[in-house]
């Protein structure tokens, strides 16, 4: 079978790599309806000497190529494109306009208002808000996936319903709808997520599988009753959004080549900390992707299972039937594993297992929500796990944060104050920078996010310091000499580079304590 740019050499048509910089594309000129373009595999890209230039991925279906010419009425001229190229440029085509859920919400907000005004009957069969708000929460879901949103918000108030978007780990407030829609804006999600509308009493989780042009979109959905209705939280987990990879997360070279001496470990703990939010789980899924083989008996227990990774078992909590990460924990040691991932060490029977799994030969990796490396230790401690123990199980722990990285678009130099100098350990001199805020960034300054990482790899002053006292100032006072980098001093790093800001790194770091 013969390959496209095979065929388009057979019929003397360009091949086009790549659709993205042709004026159709660019200006999301849309002369087809998507689902022609979809269903064809065919975008229109532009225009010349009167001709309609089609791009096609298959040049033998004259079918569809003749449907074009009906459509539009114009002439054509084929170019051929491979099929992944023509489906990012049919996406970036149809891509939302910008603003058009703040219009839409507008223009809704008209006809309700006019519907109430008017003191109108409403034929309860013609379902017209049902329809107003199932067209609202396409557009809005459409929205905050093309912007980057990892949640989305939907908070009943007294005076309506509140939106906001979760970008770059920061709130936003986006829109207001008519208060007459928030009901059937809820049962919307509600139903997409196949729960209980008649239940509003009691908490509700749910999940919702949608398409996005070619792109697969999970939604993980949470409800929950409040003063002024139910709040839903929707969680958005876009797996093209997600790079897995221990070099594609952007770590300082000491800190991915620490990273990666201790996954050749075939015993021990590996812990990953941080709050919620700061790629924790990202982190190890990248781990396990290198570890990844044909040889290597793989298995995770998780709460949830956010993305599924080949060549591995991956469990998801499950409470109400008891299946929690302890039960789970036990029966996976009898699967026979190489390499086991626990979602969170969350309670003292789970950390024991963990540990006795770590000494009869596993490699074990998990998280903990500590502020910083050092803090693991006293965490677990707490937990009432013994310190010799964890002195001769773990070996390496990982903090880390995520950091808004400056809008490119709206970049601009300024002289930092003494003052805030002062606030970042001195790694060099010169001008800092930071974002004015512009339509790129939506007036934020930043656009994008990066990590900032401690590693902290057990040592024999540290395995001696937790035998003799645990605290988490000790330990960080033992780490010394030892080249470990500071969540500060990476952050400084950052911003001495002109990639984020002083702002910006004190907001993630204000909770440790430097020494």
């Amino acid at each position: 079978m013969k390959s496209n740019s095979e065929t388009a050499d057979q019929f003397g048509l360009p091949y086009l790599t790549s659709l993205l910089s042709y004026p159709f594309v660019q200006s999301k000129v849309q002369k087809i309806p998507y689902a022609m373009a979809k269903h064809r595999r065919l975008l229109p890209i532009g225009e010349e000497d009167g001709y309609l230039i089609v791009a096609v991925a298959d040049p033998l279906d004259l079918e569809a190529i003749e449907e074009v010419r009906y459509f539009t009425g114009q002439k054509t001229r084929e170019v051929c494109a491979p099929l992944n190229a023509l489906e990012e440029a049919i996406e970036r085509c149809f891509h939302q306009q910008e603003q058009a859920t703040t219009q839409l919400i507008a223009e809704l907000s008209t006809n309700v208002r006019s519907q109430v005004e008017e003191g109108a009957e409403y034929d309860l069969l013609e379902q017209t808000s049902d329809a107003m708000a199932v067209r609202l929460l396409n557009s809005i879901l459409t929205e905050a996936i093309q912007q980057g949103a990892s949640d989305i918000h939907f908070e009943p108030q007294e005076s309506g319903l509140s939106i906001r978007y979760r970008i770059d780990g920061v709130l936003q407030t986006r829109h207001a709808p008519p208060k007459d829609l928030t009901t059937q804006l809820i049962a919307r999600i509600k139903v997409m997520a196949a729960l209980d509308i008649a239940e509003q009493r009691l908490p509700q989780d749910g999940r919702i599988k949608l398409k996005l042009g070619v792109r697969h979109i999970d939604f993980r959905v949470s409800t929950i009753p409040v003063v002024f209705g139910e709040r839903v939280v929707m969680r958005i987990l876009d797996k093209g959004n997600v790079l897995l990879g221990l070099p594609k997360l952007g770590m300082p070279p000491l800190v991915l080549s620490g990273v990666e001496k201790l996954l050749q470990m075939s015993e021990g703990i590996i812990l990953v900390t941080g709050p919620t939010g700061s790629g924790k789980t990202t982190t190890l899924y990248s781990a396990l992707m290198e570890l990844s083989s044909d040889e290597i008996n793989i298995m995770t227990i998780e709460d949830p299972v956010e993305y599924k990774l080949p060549k591995m078992a991956q469990i998801g909590v499950q409470s109400k039937i008891g299946l929690n990460f302890a039960t789970g924990l036990r029966h996976i040691l009898r699967q026979d594993p190489d390499v086991i991932m626990i979602g969170e060490i969350r309670d003292r029977e789970t950390a024991e297992i963990a540990i006795q799994a770590s000494l009869t030969g596993h490699l074990v990796l998990s998280t903990l929500h500590t502020n910083d490396a050092p803090s693991a230790i006293t965490r677990l401690i707490d937990m009432g796990i013994e310190p010799y123990l964890l002195s001769s199980s773990l070996i390496g722990v990982l903090a880390q944060r995520l950091v808004r990285t400056i809008c490119p678009s709206c970049k601009k130099k300024y002289t930092p104050s003494d003052a805030e100098r002062a606030e970042l350990p001195v790694l060099g001199d010169g001008s800092f920078y930071r974002g004015e805020g512009c339509d790129a960034c939506l007036g934020t300054g930043y656009k994008g996010r990066c990590g900032i990482y401690e590693l902290m790899p057990m040592t024999t002053p540290i395995r001696r310091q937790i035998i003799q006292s645990p605290d988490a100032g000790a330990i960080r006072t033992a780490t010394q000499g030892t080249g470990m980098t500071t969540l500060r001093t990476a952050g400084a790093e950052l911003v001495y580079a002109g990639i984020t800001t002083t702002a910006e790194v004190l907001r993630v770091t204000s909770a440790i304590e430097e020494i």
